[in-house]
């Protein structure tokens, strides 16, 4: 895998979150929470008109102010109400260092919203909810016709107390010449020097979080939540709701990390058993077997040619334009097809630019991925993920020599070990892994070809549930709750949080995205 821990990160635990947007606009107030702005006297023609203040919302405790969230890398943004909150860094510890929490709530609709509101955890680890503000009031639009959200950015991201490590900004498709623990551990080190001037790494944990949630829940006067958790944010929700049970009222979660897996232990299996699937649907179609014979084959002959000579390639970059040279190495090969994995487009390139690679043409697969990579720039170099995964998988992490003829290989658990070798481990709770046990309404949302939780996940975690439900997302990757009636089908459950009663016929309008041929798209 690559040398540099960013890029390291983005391999292990890269999000793909579903691409949506819409400005909103202000919500209209609610009886019992009183929203106010100051008086403004009309201006005479002798005094300067200046700016209204913003408008607050007083909630719970709390009080909001009108805001405009961005997203980062596009113009994308979503009014909301946001606020902060102030908990101790160590809470074993509470008059020492506080860290400010920056939440923010997308308001409903309604003229009086339902008591419960409900709280929208991010993947990652790593991932800021504010940060995606626009695509989560999107996907969760039906919701909010009677329902407020809450993006809580957890500890150690985005504005709250980020983590974060200034590298070299290099991405997936830059120089890589292979995989090398001294060099990640020296970049590890490199990080932690940064975050320490102002954070300790060890108490930015699941359950530290976990505490932040149930904090703010209380400071907003919320009865109950609705869980909505996608990814690494599923692991969130388990934790609360085994916490607080009392806290919750019902839970989505999406592409599910059951509690008892151990982070990056099944990324090799994973990738390969979703690759081959997905490759299996143009072993079948004609026109498909035709144009590229065994994706996968051509995948591995072109990996481990890489692996033997890494060399240099030149293609164009789609941003600049301008002719760019690499090294690309076999970790560099894969990383990028891992990236094309999650989501049913991106996937749909990957036999015509496997071809066009082991044909000598780079472009259609290192200028993608250049385009992926820049949303996950941000997550790649997150400090508060290396305190997750140090802290509540590394020790547990054990060799699996059957993964070594698989794409990604052994270095994937190898290189947890060399980062976590120098990264400072917070508590784990005795219980941390044990399977979660409730009562509570739970509707699990799995994709079918997901790289990293496949459905056999989600699979687990409803086993031992007693009022649990698993909807399977034909043709889909990692992240669905956007994909087809998703939103219309999450928005029936909450308000009506009875699994088993749910119609989800919609969801079998769901087809994978046809392979492309050529540049054109798929067989008419």
């Amino acid at each position: 895998m690559s040398m540099n821990p960013r890029k390291r990160m983005a391999v292990i635990v890269a999000v793909a979150t579903a691409i949506f947007a819409a400005n909103h606009a202000a919500r209209r107030p609610q009886p019992g929470h009183e929203e106010t702005a100051p008086p403004q006297s009309a201006p005479s023609a002798q005094t300067t008109v200046k700016p209204a203040p913003p408008r607050t919302w007083k909630l719970g405790s709390l009080t909001l102010t009108a805001c405009n969230l961005g997203q980062p890398n596009s113009g994308l943004s979503a009014a909301a109400w946001c606020g902060s909150l102030a908990v101790p860094e160590n809470r074993a510890e509470p008059q020492g260092r506080k860290i400010t929490l920056k939440l923010a709530v997308l308001r409903s609709s309604a003229q009086v919203a339902s008591p419960d509101m409900l709280a929208f955890l991010a993947g990652g680890p790593g991932q800021a909810a504010s940060d995606y503000a626009g695509a989560i009031a999107m996907m969760l639009e039906p919701l909010r016709a009677h329902r407020d959200v809450l993006l809580l950015d957890q500890r150690g991201t985005g504005g709250s107390n980020a983590l974060d490590c200034k590298v070299d900004g290099k991405s997936a498709t830059d120089e890589d010449t292979g995989f090398d623990p001294a060099k990640l551990r020296a970049d590890a080190a490199a990080c932690l020097k940064q975050v320490e001037v102002h954070a300790d790494p060890r108490y930015y944990t699941t359950s530290d979080a976990v505490q932040d949630l149930e904090d703010v829940r209380r400071a907003l006067g919320v009865p109950e939540f609705d869980l909505v958790g996608v990814s690494y944010g599923t692991r969130v929700a388990q934790q609360y709701l085994g916490r607080y049970p009392d806290a919750v009222r019902s839970v989505v979660l999406d592409s599910t990390v059951p509690n008892s897996a151990v982070l990056g232990e099944d990324f090799a299996r994973n990738l390969d058993e979703a690759l081959k699937a997905q490759f299996a649907r143009c072993d079948a179609d004609a026109a498909c077997k035709q144009r590229f014979g065994s994706p996968y084959q051509t995948l591995v002959q072109l990996r481990d040619a890489l692996r033997a000579n890494p060399h240099p390639v030149s293609f164009r970059d789609p941003e600049t334009y301008q002719t760019v040279q690499r090294v690309l190495s076999d970790d560099a090969l894969v990383s990028v097809v891992r990236m094309f994995a999650y989501t049913p487009p991106t996937a749909a390139l990957l036999p015509l630019s496997i071809d066009a690679a082991a044909h000598g043409d780079v472009g259609p697969l290192l200028g993608q991925a250049k385009l992926l990579t820049v949303d996950m720039a941000d997550l790649a170099g997150s400090g508060m993920s290396y305190s997750v995964m140090c802290s509540e998988d590394a020790d547990l992490l054990t060799a699996r020599p059957q993964d070594a003829d698989t794409l990604l290989g052994t270095h994937m658990i190898d290189a947890y070990k060399a980062i976590c070798s120098v990264w400072p481990k917070g508590a784990r709770p005795a219980d941390f892994h044990q399977p979660l046990k409730t009562a509570k309404p739970v509707l699990l949302l799995a994709g079918q070809y997901d790289p990293v939780t496949p459905p056999r996940y989600a699979e687990e975690v409803a086993k031992p549930l007693a009022n649990a439900r698993v909807l399977l997302f034909k043709g889909q990757g990692h992240s669905v709750l956007a994909a087809g009636c998703g939103p219309q089908l999450v928005q029936h459950f909450v308000e009506h949080p009875d699994p088993k009663a749910l119609d989800a016929s919609c969801l079998d309008r769901l087809q994978p995205t046809p392979f492309f041929i050529d540049f054109n798209g798929a067989t008419p």
